[in-house]
């Protein structure tokens, strides 16, 4: 148990910042002025991870592309952003709720509920994981600031034995999780303002990482067009306002022809915007856009071949 106490203890993460000594005497302007100072330091951490992040993307591509999946795992802070971008993609992007997915410890009780005491448990990891059956054409990404939680160190273990592809997303260098992952993205944001509260740089950076991720992955895939959200769901008044401002830019419509054309599509974006690219109907523009498997860019370029 003292060794896992003195790994702890000596992550860059955990280390006192002397940049926020004396937090508690300072007002609460001096107070948000020494966070903020600290939180401009997360983009420049990311940015130093770009091409480790892009080669999650791509891999993340080709596993969805070829029906796969992207697994995110992790606890508390970690698992619960996992859990939000996962949750983010399909009235995003249109995918199947299948197709990103992520696995916390504690279950979804942990989403709004303390349940750190899970992390701690290697077999958990294991078995949850092994309930959502990895296999080589999936993507699985760890997710933890120390790069050594119990829980999500098993469930990557037991993914790489059944052919995932493994991705660590960590803030320490020398990473138990680093050295499992068949790619490592190392985030180094230093000591936190309240040591060791890894829900402060640590989690900013992961969050700007698994929008980089899911992000990066959808645009591959062609499931925006240009960078317009072109497969938003229209399920309430201001998302519906935002597909018709898509097609209205992506199309160079009036608003008339954009809602005509949206109730056409039975409200689907991509569908309308095929449409009025192309000329084809409903049943074509959707044909033809399951044809190549959603991506709206070839979508329209081979719509107008025909």
């Amino acid at each position: 148990m003292s060794s896992r106490k003195d790994k702890l203890r000596d992550l860059r993460t955990e280390q006192q910042n002397s940049a926020s000594a004396g937090l508690d005497t300072l007002s609460a302007l001096e107070i948000a002025r020494v966070i903020n100072q600290e939180d401009h330091k997360v983009a420049a951490a990311v940015e130093r991870a770009l091409p480790q992040i892009a080669q999650a993307i791509d891999a993340i591509a080709n596993a969805i592309r070829s029906g796969g999946r992207l697994i995110y795992v992790g606890a508390g802070t970690s698992g619960r952003l996992a859990a939000l971008d996962a949750a983010e993609c399909p009235p995003t992007f249109n995918t199947n709720p299948k197709t990103v997915q992520y696995v916390i410890a504690g279950g979804n009780k942990a989403l709004g509920h303390a349940a750190e005491y899970s992390e701690d448990s290697g077999f958990s990891g294991r078995k949850d994981i092994a309930k959502r059956k990895p296999s080589k054409k999936d993507v699985v990404v760890g997710v933890a600031a120390s790069g050594r939680t119990p829980y999500t160190l098993g469930a990557l273990e037991h993914a790489r034995k059944k052919g995932a592809k493994t991705v660590a997303v960590v803030c320490n260098r020398g990473s138990q999780m680093g050295a499992l992952a068949d790619i490592e993205i190392v985030i180094d944001v230093g000591p936190e303002a309240v040591s060791g509260s890894t829900r402060m740089k640590a989690g900013s950076a992961q969050k700007m990482a698994l929008n980089l991720l899911t992000t990066g992955t959808m645009a591959r895939l062609g499931y925006i067009y240009g960078n317009l959200m072109v497969n938003v769901h229209t399920r309430n008044h201001k998302l519906m306002e935002r597909g018709l401002n898509v097609l209205e830019k992506a199309a160079g419509v009036d608003r008339q022809i954009a809602s005509k054309t949206l109730g056409a599509a039975k409200n689907q974006v991509a569908i309308a915007l095929v449409m009025l690219k192309t000329g084809l109907d409903r049943a074509q523009a959707a044909k033809r856009l399951k044809s190549v498997k959603g991506n709206v860019r070839e979508a329209i370029a081979q719509g107008h071949l025909k």
